[in-house]
């Protein structure tokens, strides 16, 4: 019988440690061909969205889906059982979503920023911003944190209350962009669609997450950071050729070839080296795959077993 857990409950059960440990071991799966994953779909009606994606993960398969209205977005996980296709778990994802996405950035950070970074400059101060900061200061000695939104009061808040969280010391918000690109390990979590970082301001040996974008209308950095850029990685070639905004347009004005990108999975099953040069410019666009989900709600499932928790439907 299947269990229903709540977003309380996967809030208890699911930690960023736990999240990089699913998500970086997918994409080795998936580099092993043990894993595959469908890019995300969309239907519109009414002013609301629909959005569906799905994957395998060895024993376990399954979709996320969610919807977007005026009045806010859903998510939920249908977990199955790939060896019976029983229905094993309905997971309300919001939760879920946010510390697997900002996994992946921590994955990317891992393979591809300079083993001894220690300052973060991050772009946006919302929900996902949390899970991003969290999930790089757990794969990098991070000491020094600079902050930039849009509003002052965004990052006055972000930065009390990432502090508490993290048991940062230094966290601080900047009043201009560019002040923020100082950093080693950069983070995009914005829904720009016009760049709110440019490669001009990159420092040598800088590594960008690029994670608030899932649309070719939004674009977070421009096209001078992926000319300067020695690696541009990307969590499904597929997916970006359909979601990357500052892929497709780099590509269409014959700055970029498709052919040139380099799936994470790939630099996560040591088939490609990454980061090359100490001072090399590294750029991940993450999108935001199904397998990620899966692979993290098995473990929110495992965890519920062992536990007891959920309610059985």
């Amino acid at each position: 019988m299947a269990i229903y857990l709540t977003e309380s409950e996967v809030a208890e059960l699911l930690t960023i440690e736990t999240a990089l440990e699913a998500v970086e071991g997918v994409f080795l799966r998936q580099a092993q061909g043990a894993a595959s994953n469908e890019p995300r779909r969309r239907v519109r009606t009414h002013g609301a969205t629909l959005h569906v994606m799905s994957g395998t993960d060895g024993q376990w398969m399954g979709l996320k889906s969610y919807t977007v209205t005026r009045h806010g977005a859903r998510f939920f996980i249908n977990l199955y059982n790939a060896l019976t296709g029983e229905l094993v778990a309905l997971i309300e994802a919001d939760r879920l979503g946010q510390l697997r996405t900002g996994a992946a950035s921590g994955v990317a950070t891992r393979y591809l920023a300079q083993p001894g970074a220690s300052t973060v400059g991050i772009y946006g101060t919302g929900w996902q911003a949390q899970s991003q900061l969290a999930a790089v200061c757990a794969v990098r000695p991070i000491e020094r944190v600079l902050v930039y939104s849009r509003t002052a009061a965004n990052r006055e808040r972000f930065c009390e209350q990432m502090s508490r969280q993290l048991g940062l010391t230094t966290i601080e918000p900047v009043a201009r962009p560019e002040e923020a690109a100082a950093a080693e390990i950069l983070i995009t979590i914005t829904t720009a669609r016009e760049p709110v970082l440019r490669g001009e301001w990159l420092r040598p040996g800088a590594h960008l997450n690029a994670a608030g974008g899932n649309s070719i209308l939004r674009r977070e950095f421009d096209e001078a950071a992926i000319e300067r850029a020695e690696l541009l990685t990307v969590d499904s070639l597929e997916q970006a050729r359909c979601e990357a905004g500052e892929l497709v347009t780099a590509v269409e004005k014959g700055l970029l070839n498709w052919e040139n990108l380099v799936e994470l999975r790939r630099v996560v099953a040591g088939e490609h080296p990454g980061r090359r040069r100490p001072d090399g410019i590294t750029i991940f666009k993450s999108l935001g795959l199904a397998i990620e989900d899966i692979a993290t709600a098995a473990r929110v499932y495992e965890a519920a077993r062992q536990q007891q928790r959920g309610r059985e439907i």
